[in-house]
């Protein structure tokens, strides 16, 4: 039986080239509780392997998240199999606005001790006491009211791109960091104020409304489906689109054209550009925005310095990189003193 992924990325791609099939980009999630996330987590990569399934899937007792591709033609069998598990019969899948066939090119199902981390250790916290879910059109009448608060629950480099008008953005890297300066700066308006939260799909401003329930917060409201579902209901009912800009989103693709405004800059040049990449220097890999003319310019490297290691023989880089590790201090996103505009 086999458990795990045992193609490359490159192996992959070449694959799906071969097949020629088109192949849908979709996510969702659900909390539920369960028993031995294990047992699920071997019970889906078996089935889903067998569908050709490819994307990013994490199992907790808590519930399971999941962002992948699957060809188009088997998606009624996919279908058929996620309403025979009981907590995920009928869910919401979000098809993706932009359609990739290469959007994942691996299937990586892992178990997790959360779906979404939040640094909360608090056993009388109960994520399922959610929010009101609103759709597109009630959350454009909400934010247009003086007494709601609109909240982006995603991090600094997803809202630098793309971000509703009126949002409040916090400038934080996790999830886990926007809870508590969230309450702070509402912390005197729990009761008079409607606090309206929104994400890529919803599964942050799930657990957001629940936690915010938990501390006291009365009139609380989160987008249902996220930036994705929006996208669509705002396009089959021809309402009027309040998203600037891109919506982030965590595969290849990197993100999905919402509007053709452009909000953000190249953190070179300062000139609008709205596109990450990564730094070439794969010890570095920083996630950045990077303008065409800078990306010539600079080799696809954020620094100067990157540059210079980018353009030593393979080996050389491989000996500078031993002993770093994949670790948060590498892997960071848009933070760096070398990148002038950000």
């Amino acid at each position: 039986m086999q458990l795990y992924n045992k193609l490359s990325s490159k192996e992959r791609a070449e694959l799906i080239d071969k097949t020629g099939k088109n192949r849908l980009t979709l996510s969702f999630y659900q909390y539920a509780k369960i028993g031995n996330p294990q047992i699920l987590r071997d019970h889906l990569f078996v089935t889903w392997d067998a569908l050709d399934v490819l994307g990013r899937i994490y199992v907790a007792h808590e519930g399971i998240n999941a962002q992948l591709s699957l060809p188009a033609d088997r998606f009624n069998a996919f279908k058929t199999h996620l309403d025979s598990i009981s907590f995920l019969k009928d869910i919401r899948l979000n098809v993706a606005v932009e359609q990739d066939n290469k959007s994942f090119l691996k299937l990586k199902v892992k178990v997790r001790n959360k779906i979404v981390a939040d640094g909360l250790n608090d056993n009388t916290f109960d994520v399922t006491n959610k929010g009101v879910h609103v759709g597109a059109e009630r959350f454009n009448d909400l934010i247009e009211d003086d007494k709601t608060v609109l909240v982006d629950m995603r991090n600094h480099y997803e809202s630098e791109i793309g971000h509703f008008k009126s949002a409040v953005t916090p400038d934080v890297d996790t999830f886990r960091e926007s809870l508590d300066i969230i309450e702070n700066d509402l912390k005197d308006h729990k009761e008079d104020k409607n606090l309206v939260m929104y994400c890529t799909g919803g599964i942050r401003c799930e657990k957001a409304s629940a936690y915010f329930k938990h501390k006291g917060f009365k009139n609380v409201y989160q987008l249902e489906g996220g930036i994705i579902e929006y996208t669509r209901q705002v396009k089959e009912k021809d309402l009027e689109n309040k998203f600037q800009g891109q919506n982030f989103v965590f595969d290849d693709r990197r993100a999905e054209r919402i509007s053709d405004d452009v909000i953000a800059n190249c953190h070179q040049c300062g000139n609008p550009f709205d596109v990450h990449t990564n730094c070439a220097n794969e010890a570095c890999h920083l996630l950045f925005i990077q303008c065409d003319s800078c990306k010539e310019n600079m080799e696809n490297c954020c620094s100067t310095k990157c540059m210079e290691i980018n353009r030593l023989p393979y080996e050389e880089q491989k000996e500078l990189r031993k002993g770093q590790g994949n670790s948060n201090d590498i892997f960071k996103k848009g933070r760096s003193g070398d990148l002038k505009f950000k």
